[in-house]
């Protein structure tokens, strides 16, 4: 499945930027993220089929870092094709990418899935194995805790240019350093939660990670309600806010697919599905607050996103309860 969906990517994405019509276009786009979702699901699949617990989450956050950072500097490389060539340069240089995928997959990434853990009954059973898992109360919050902290990074990444380069008067470079910088943010804890782990309960780190993106994002709210509204402020704030994105996201999958490993890719399926549902959901929100985008309307939608990952955390994951950690420090 994994080079099926590579293959796939590789030769949609080619199809987009040969693409003769909107309506080609369209399908192909559509077809193309589906394509694309193969990696994004069976990539934590694949860590949770070979390795469990601490050894896990040092794992899945590698991953959760390349997840994170990737839809951050994602702009910034498509910018950089746009400056030397036409949109259809960014789907060739998609299509090239697919294809490295692909071999590298082919290359470096055996079965995972022994052949007595494997399902059958096709789609039926995929959905029934989702069903089941979508009745544990603690699996849904860890999915709202997860997926509504990337809705806010979603929300941050739409907004933002128009909060730095139109309220704050950045350039186009400006801001790209400021984007970059908080893109560190993000790697460096995704990189100190793989140092803790194994150390530290992965629920505290969860929380630590939720406390720190409301703190941030109501300090933010705070600063620009007084009438404090400035570059320095607000870059502090969201660097903070991304920080804690960097120990949410790791914290939660690692957690996700502890509880549902007697469907790891049901699970992995249903995590994706809660990222990017939510994701798609908020990012043009920050705009439909009084039709323009702000440094108001962006903070207040990271707030409500922030606040209801922190809700879902305490009303349904329930932290102290020690789910997902692994055998002993529960």
């Amino acid at each position: 499945m994994l080079l099926a969906g590579s293959g796939m990517f590789t030769v949609l994405s080619l199809v987009c930027a040969l693409a003769p019509s909107i309506a080609v276009f369209d399908i192909a786009r559509l077809l193309q993220g589906i394509a694309g979702s193969a990696g994004l699901v069976i990539g934590r699949a694949v860590i949770s089929d070979r390795f469990t617990g601490t050894h896990a989450a040092r794992r899945l956050a590698r991953l959760s870092v390349i997840g994170m950072t990737a839809p951050v500097l994602a702009p910034v490389v498509g910018g950089f094709l746009l400056g030397v060539g036409s949109w259809r340069l960014v789907f060739v240089a998609l299509a090239v990418a697919g294809l490295l995928l692909w071999a590298a997959v082919w290359a470096w990434v055996p079965e995972s899935l022994p052949v007595e853990r494997r399902r059958k009954g096709g789609l039926p059973a995929v959905f029934a194995a989702m069903g089941g898992l979508l009745r544990r109360r603690a699996l849904i919050g860890y999915l709202l805790v997860m997926g509504c902290a990337l809705a806010a990074l979603f929300a941050y990444i739409t907004g933002s240019p128009f909060v730095f380069q139109d309220t704050y008067g950045l350039s186009p470079t400006d801001y790209s350093l400021v984007f970059a910088t908080n893109a560190v943010g993000t790697v460096v804890a995704g990189a100190l939660f793989g140092r803790l782990a194994g150390r530290v309960r992965l629920n505290s780190l969860l929380v630590t990670g939720v406390i720190t993106t409301v703190a941030s994002t109501i300090t933010l709210m705070s600063l620009l309600a007084i009438g404090i509204s400035t570059l320095t402020t607000t870059w502090v704030c969201l660097c903070g806010l991304t920080f804690g994105f960097g120990m949410v996201l790791p914290a939660s999958t690692t957690i996700i697919l502890a509880v549902g490993s007697d469907a790891p890719g049901a699970a992995s399926g249903v995590l994706g599905g809660a990222q990017f549902l939510l994701g798609a959901a908020a990012a043009p929100l920050p705009g439909s607050l009084g039709g323009t985008t702000t440094a108001v309307s962006t903070a207040a939608v990271l707030l409500g996103f922030v606040l209801l990952s922190a809700a879902a955390l305490i009303t349904l994951a329930r932290p102290w309860q020690g789910h997902g950690e692994p055998a002993g420090r529960r």
